[in-house]
């Protein structure tokens, strides 16, 4: 069987065939914004024939009525020279005698206009998982049992990568009632948190009716098949062709080490949405892969956490040697912050960045009191000592590969613009970036606060003297952006002088 990744990764070719360049610009669009395939496009039947004979395409997509050779004499074509390519009709007049027709024909699918773009995008992606599948097996294997198996597996594997790139529980929750409809159809979808000590369903999201009329009329209809979910931890079908309030309803269970804690329920209202056991397995690998998924980020965000709780406690213990440096490091994560966010930074590189400013000097629990603690200037030998910081900071995290991004800015914080920094010497934009933003945030902080050796600037002096050193030690552009959080009121304690020859905080 193809990995996922196996399945996806091969770059498919797509002829668009369609005498309507609205239709024709707003599938092409669509496809090539997909970012998978090569797009190919041909304004009727006797250049979608011609585009054929040069090139090899893996689908075709054709719309019905054209002049000159229509879609159907097309689809003949196709079936005559290359019948492996798989053809999507699409139509803004469909009839039954012309949809048996093009399936007989051997057309794979048919769309009646206007259609919905997101469901021409998942036929294309589900069949062209198949045929890729299908090259896995003996080509001259037929049977219908191999064909509904190829099916299963490209829309196993669709679903599969749908889940793997969302970014949390609420993108998987939609991600999830999106794709159920898609695959098997149906009237509504819910996403349902169970709470087990008071026994209800709370619907977090529902798709195909209103919220209102999901929880007082579907959810009290539902409520035994709900229990029974829970109860039995399995995926339940129910056909009801008589139910008021649904024909046909799907349940399965969400769960982690497995207790339930929710429900994906699925349910359709007229004889054309009666579900299948087919339509059951795909809804409990959806249900299934959704529950791995959430249960793995939430191993990883307890990892992270109590990897973060053992670097607070190294920080700390700093602390109870040198008070400044924990107070030092909570300024610098508000400081860097509040820049990250001027600077539109993504949540993820904002995070990031937390993390860096707050393990920014760990690397100080191995340099010595009489160093670290001194009141007066250091010598070359004290201040060579207290450089290697930033290196045993990231030293510290080298073994834990999830904090990669987090030891290089611990790394490179004192670098400067000009390569007179340390501890490799990089100059300009060769100095990572958040790197280059923790800089200014740890040198305004250390100017405005305090220290046993020296008095601290007011905010005044601070940045006149970031401006100062722009192009020299900091980068403009965040010395700029960083600027502009003091004028919008950023909450910043004048107390504390920076050196570049004395003390390095």
């Amino acid at each position: 069987m193809l990995s996922t990744n196996e399945v996806s990764s091969e770059r498919k070719s797509i002829l668009v065939v369609d005498d309507d360049i609205g239709t024709r610009s707003l599938v092409v669009d669509a496809i090539c914004q997909a970012g998978a395939y090569a797009v190919t496009e041909a304004s009727d039947g006797v250049e979608g024939l011609e585009r054929l004979g040069e090139n090899h395409f893996d689908m075709v997509i054709c719309d019905v009525m054209m002049p000159g050779m229509n879609g159907m004499d097309l689809l003949d074509k196709i079936r005559e020279i290359k019948p492996t390519t798989h053809v999507i009709l699409i139509t803004a007049y469909p009839t039954i005698g012309l949809t048996v027709s093009a399936m007989k024909t051997g057309a794979v699918d048919f769309l009646a206009k206007p259609f919905n773009i997101d469901d021409l995008l998942y036929k294309v992606d589900v069949y062209l998982r198949a045929k890729t599948i299908l090259g896995e097996y003996d080509k001259q294997t037929t049977a219908t049992s191999l064909t509904t198996k190829i099916s299963d597996l490209s829309t196993r594997s669709y679903i599969y990568d749908k889940i793997e790139l969302t970014k949390n529980n609420d993108e998987i929750f939609q991600e999830m009632v999106d794709l159920a409809l898609k695959v098997v159809g149906g009237e509504a979808c819910s996403i349902l948190l169970y709470d087990k000590d008071h026994q209800e369903f709370d619907a977090v999201v529902v798709k195909g009716v209103s919220q209102t009329f999901f929880k007082s009329v579907i959810i009290p209809s539902l409520h035994s098949i709900l229990r029974d979910t829970v109860r039995r931890k399995e995926p339940l079908l129910r056909n009801l062709i008589k139910n008021t309030a649904y024909s046909s309803v799907i349940c399965s269970p969400l769960k982690i080490r497995d207790q339930v804690f929710g429900i994906i329920a699925l349910s359709g209202k007229s004889n054309e949405h009666v579900y299948t056991e087919r339509d059951l397995y795909y809804i409990q690998s959806i249900a299934n892969r959704a529950s791995l998924n959430i249960e793995n980020r939430l191993l990883y965000e307890s990892l992270y956490t109590n990897l973060l709780s053992t670097f607070q406690s190294l920080v700390a213990s700093i602390q109870a040697r040198d008070y400044y440096t924990e107070e030092h490091s909570m300024r610098v994560t508000d400081i860097v912050i509040k820049t990250a966010e001027a600077m539109s930074c993504s949540p993820s590189e904002i995070e990031s960045l937390k993390i860096a400013a707050t393990l920014h000097d760990i690397g100080k629990i191995s340099i010595p009191d009489d160093i670290l603690l001194k009141p007066g200037r250091l010598t070359t030998y004290e201040f060579d000592v207290i450089k290697n910081h930033p290196v045993i900071g990231e030293n510290i995290l080298k073994p834990l590969p999830i904090l990669d991004t987090e030891r290089l800015i611990i790394r490179h914080h004192h670098e400067r613009w000009d390569g007179n920094g340390y501890p490799d010497g990089l100059a300009g934009t060769n100095i990572p970036l958040f790197s280059r933003m923790l800089a200014v945030a740890d040198a305004f902080d250390a100017m405005t606060n305090n220290r046993p050796y020296r008095k601290a600037m007011d905010v005044e002096a601070a940045v006149a003297e970031l401006k100062r050193n722009v192009n020299r030690q900091f980068d403009e552009e965040i010395v700029n952006y960083f600027i502009s959080t003091l004028r919008r009121g950023s909450t910043i304690s004048p107390r504390g002088i920076m050196t570049d020859t004395g003390h390095v905080v």
